[in-house]
């Protein structure tokens, strides 16, 4: 049994405009609109954003599987805010602000990163990045927020997300 891996770096939810992408998958044999169909919808959260994608060939069988590099959570969270970079003194110099939901969205584009068990448990983590590249979430310290979502204030928030948190893991 041999495998082969195809790599291809595409923005997300348009892995059709990777050039390289349809042949490649071809010589393989593979349904090549098919799979760029997978790729668009594994890599639709990530649109705007430019993800790297690996594609694992059973060159016997044209079994496939399909494996996106997520980009980091600070490039998440700072284009969330709107911001260009970090911060070189997050607890003087604030560079933008986020919603606790932008955040609760960061946290399910990198569930597959993240170790953390629930979403509560990931959106911690999240918010833990934001305070390290100095932004704040709803005007707040983001150790103010953790602190909120540890007392249950934002459970009602977390409910909406959870099922989406769960699908795939």
């Amino acid at each position: 049994m041999a495998w082969k891996t195809v790599r291809a770096k595409v923005k997300g939810g348009q892995a059709s405009q990777a050039p390289p992408l349809g042949p490649a998958l071809n010589q393989y044999g593979l349904d090549v609109g098919k799979v760029i169909d997978e790729i668009n919808e594994m890599t639709k959260g990530f649109e705007g954003e430019e993800v790297t994608v690996n594609i694992y060939v059973n060159t016997d069988t044209k079994e496939y599987r399909i494996e996106v590099k997520s980009p980091s959570t600070t490039s998440l969270l700072l284009k969330a805010a709107g911001a260009s970079k970090p911060s070189g003194d997050p607890a003087h110099n604030k560079v933008g602000n986020i919603s606790l939901e932008d955040a609760i969205k960061v946290t399910l584009l990198k569930k597959y990163d993240l170790t953390a068990k629930t979403l509560k448990a990931g959106l911690k983590s999240i918010l833990s990045t934001a305070a390290t590249i100095g932004l704040t979430v709803d005007g707040k310290e983001p150790k103010e927020v953790v602190k909120e979502v540890e007392e249950g204030m934002h459970d009602e928030l977390l409910l909406k997300y959870e099922e989406e948190w769960k699908k795939g893991r």
